[in-house]
């Protein structure tokens, strides 16, 4: 059994900011050599998160709406009375998708739907440079 960890960075604009990841991960798995297990993707920091989605501008959207209905940046957070940063949305958006995914192997690849793409969307009110750790694990054969 192999444990291969990766770090990836990604420069991001924030504000529901939605970046495929699918590729950056694919290189990673095929530089590991690992063909049958699982390859876990997880961001640090809360206000960022980790999904798969179909990928493409219809869904980004559909998205940015969806969370704009469900944690709206315009609601009284209780984050900003300890914290005053203007990110409380940011920070429930991110709970409800999560920061981490775990997608099995197999012949070296993720099994992933056809439309399927990883995503990593970046909740928070600035700019940030984020940083995904990606650990592949299982055997070479």
């Amino acid at each position: 059994m192999q444990i291969i960890d990766y770090t990836l960075h990604f420069q991001t604009q924030g504000i529901c900011h939605v970046i495929n990841i699918t590729s950056e991960v694919n290189e990673k798995i095929a530089e590991s050599g690992v063909k049958r297990g699982h390859v876990v993707v997880f961001v640090p920091g809360a206000t960022a998160a980790v999904t798969a989605v179909e990928f493409e501008p219809g869904m980004v959207r559909d998205l940015e709406d969806l969370f704009n209905k469900l944690a709206p940046p315009t609601t009284d957070y209780h984050h900003e009375q300890a914290w005053h940063d203007g990110n409380g949305f940011s920070h429930v958006r991110a709970y409800l998708l999560k920061p981490s995914l775990t997608i099995p192997l197999r012949d070296g690849r993720m099994r992933l739907g056809t439309w399927q793409k990883l995503v990593l969307v970046d909740f928070d009110n600035r700019p940030r440079n984020r940083e995904l750790a990606v650990q592949v694990v299982g055997l070479p054969n």
